[in-house]
């Protein structure tokens, strides 16, 4: 009978605690979070975070958390690690997952001070907390907490605990992780950190972000005290160590001055990053093209000029966009200030380039025979009830191409247009990378109707810097994460071709006469150059693009609400921001010419009289004095784009 009773409760109490066991598993461990694999842990739920270096490696800034880089016990003074062992877990090599001694007196301590006054947490639970769990102080979490730290622990030795433990703690002012602590307050990596502040930074993870040394530096001063006296009790560090600590408070290095000149590369960075990388991509490393030399001086060109001319011209805004003959981008502008407009206007705004197409049109009538000797009629012109005028409504007779682009005659770029026909404008528009444009626009393209925006036509102009081969313009050489990996390497080619090169060296030489006696004089620094000026219908838009063998910028100017600005034309701002930034950009560049502008024979471009040299004897005697006027008036104020209406008689195309 004993026994039989025995069993029964032996058996009930078995029954109990299986019904215990399943109770506390469906209320607190049902829904416990599985626990990576080692090498998972580095990075689970954890946000990414970005480091910017520019074209040389140096880190220009940094987005979202800070993580720095890894850092291993055996990278760190043995001080370090001890002073958070000090702070948080003096008994850490002593103790499994939980401290039970730790717990009990921290339960005391609350009990007599009847609130929560001390936590018996170990690194391990905070590791726990931080990286699976919410902050919430509940009887679930608590025990989560527990079990998820004696499964790290099963797993991990204590040294790859600690090593965890210090590369994913926060320490406020968004930095998370021993080194990126030490570089935010300190500026030095945390292999170099002294033990005074070691002992600072130990004292910030128990509130990081009350205690963040930019916030309240005094008090967690005060708790460093307390972190160095516990070093010193365990032996850590000796009297006169913890003396000469106390006697030299720790300096914090200067705050940064955020993303200065940077703010809209990095913008345009960050975005392309996540596109290659991947939104769950773990910390990245992305090395630009940019040269911070000339990103500060553009900007400060930008701004300067805005400032003056511009504000006095009803102008406000104005982007720049500069690279190398390879499509490296060595500054983009995008404004003149991104803290005040994070709109980037030159990559982001679609506006009417005005005259500044125009050489794309030139193109395709040089591509199909002409050049520049070659005779049209500045003269009235009418399709359908278009009827396309100069600025300033003078005509000049018959004029040759060089001078007809020199001074951005409307007529003449429109008569072109209708020799090529609007499916070669089309065509020839795609090859050189304006993919906006329709197969067939109508022909007011011919004079910038359509939109594009700065950065885009700007790579159109390099397929004639570049001899007729085309690059596609980039701003990430590289991205790798922050433990080294390589995830995306920019692969350098060469440019493909899109235009014949003795047709790009015509069109050069052509361009160079804007610089040297036409609409764009302003733009002259000295070295050969060529590019072409824009001005948009009502003066709401003013361009110049420009290049030499070694650079090519582009620059817009003009007011976000489109609002027409006070006469400013291609040719007076924008060519004056051009060549202040050029003159940068050359400097300590040994001057040199285009080598690729040839010298037409005769019986080239259907038999005309040879010319000896292609950039000189165009120009109809042009004075100074008129040179000076076209400049003025830019002669690019074309009509606003409309699309083409059936009833209008459409140009001929030309002859097969």
């Amino acid at each position: 009978m004993i026994l039989r009773l025995v069993l029964a409760l032996a058996l009930l109490a078995a029954v109990g605690a299986a019904a215990g066991g399943f109770y506390v598993w469906r209320t607190y461990l049902s829904d416990l979070p599985p626990i990576p694999d080692q090498q998972a842990l580095w990075s689970v739920n954890r946000a990414p975070g970005m480091r910017f270096e520019d074209r040389y490696g140096r880190v220009i800034a940094t987005r979202g958390p800070k993580h720095g880089s890894p850092v291993r016990l055996a990278g760190l003074p043995s001080y370090v690690p001890r002073a958070f062992l000090a702070a948080e877990d003096r008994r850490f090599y002593r103790h499994g997952a939980l401290d039970w001694q730790g717990m009990t007196r921290a339960m005391r301590a609350n009990l007599a001070a009847h609130r929560w006054v001390q936590g018996g947490s170990t690194i391990t639970q905070q590791i726990a907390k931080t990286l699976f769990l919410k902050p919430d102080r509940t009887l679930k979490r608590k025990a989560q907490e527990a079990v998820i730290a004696w499964r790290l622990e099963q797993r991990m030795g204590k040294d790859e605990i600690l090593e965890l433990y210090l590369n994913r703690i926060f320490f406020g002012a968004n930095a998370y992780g021993l080194d990126a602590a030490a570089q935010t307050y300190f500026a030095k990596p945390a292999s170099q950190l002294t033990l005074p502040e070691a002992a600072l930074l130990a004292a910030l993870p128990k509130a990081p972000t009350r205690l963040a040394l930019t916030n309240d530096y005094d008090a967690a001063l005060a708790r460093s005290r307390l972190v160095l006296a516990n070093m010193r009790e365990e032996g850590w560090i000796t009297p006169d160590d913890e003396r000469a600590a106390l006697a030299q408070p720790p300096k914090l290095a200067p705050e940064s001055p955020g993303e200065g000149d940077f703010g809209y590369v990095l913008d345009l960075a960050a975005a392309q990053a996540v596109k290659i990388a991947g939104e769950t991509a773990p910390d990245l490393v992305v090395r630009l093209t940019i040269d911070p030399a000339l990103q500060t001086a553009g900007q400060t060109i930008v701004r300067q000029e805005m400032a003056g001319a511009g504000r006095a011209a009803g102008a406000r805004q104005a982007a720049l966009a500069a690279m190398t003959p390879d499509g490296a981008i060595r500054a983009l502008v995008g404004g003149v200030d991104h803290r005040l407009s994070p709109f980037n206007r030159a990559v982001q705004a679609q506006r009417q380039p005005g005259s500044s197409y125009k050489p794309f049109v030139y193109a395709a009538a040089v591509e199909n025979g002409a050049r520049a000797g070659d005779i049209r009629q500045d003269a009235p012109i009418r399709f359908g009830r278009w009827a396309p005028e100069n600025y300033g409504g003078g005509y000049r007779g018959p004029v040759n191409l060089a001078t007809a682009l020199a001074l951005s005659i409307n007529t003449v770029a429109v008569r072109l247009g209708a020799e090529v026909g609007q499916a070669k404008l089309g065509e020839i528009a795609h090859r050189f990378g304006l993919v906006d444009i329709p197969e067939r626009p109508d022909l007011s393209v011919s004079l910038g109707a359509y939109e594009v925006n700065l950065l885009e036509l700007t790579s159109a102009y390099q397929v004639f810097q570049n001899a007729g081969g085309r690059v596609d313009p980039y701003l990430i050489e590289q991205i790798s994460t922050s433990r080294g990996d390589l995830i995306f390497a920019h692969a350098g080619s060469a440019p493909t071709p899109v235009y014949g090169r003795d047709d790009a060296g015509r069109m050069v030489a052509m361009l160079e006469g804007v610089v040297t006696r036409g609409t764009g004089t302003r733009a002259g620094f000295g070295r050969p150059a060529a590019g072409k000026t824009g001005t948009s219908q009502n003066w709401r838009d003013a361009w110049f693009i420009g290049f030499t063998p070694d650079w090519i910028a582009g620059v817009w100017v003009g007011n976000d609400d489109e609002r027409p600005m006070n006469k400013v034309t291609g040719g007076s701002i924008p060519t004056e921001i051009w060549r202040r930034f050029m003159v940068a950009a050359h400097d300590k560049l040994p001057p040199r010419d285009f080598d690729f502008i040839p010298v037409d024979q005769p019986g080239e471009g259907d038999g005309k009289e040879a010319v000896p040299d292609p950039r000189n004897g165009f120009y109809d005697g042009l004075s100074s004095d008129f040179a000076r006027a076209a400049d003025e008036a830019d002669s690019d104020a074309g009509p606003p784009r409309r699309e083409p209406d059936p009833n209008d008689p459409q140009p001929p195309e030309p002859p097969n």
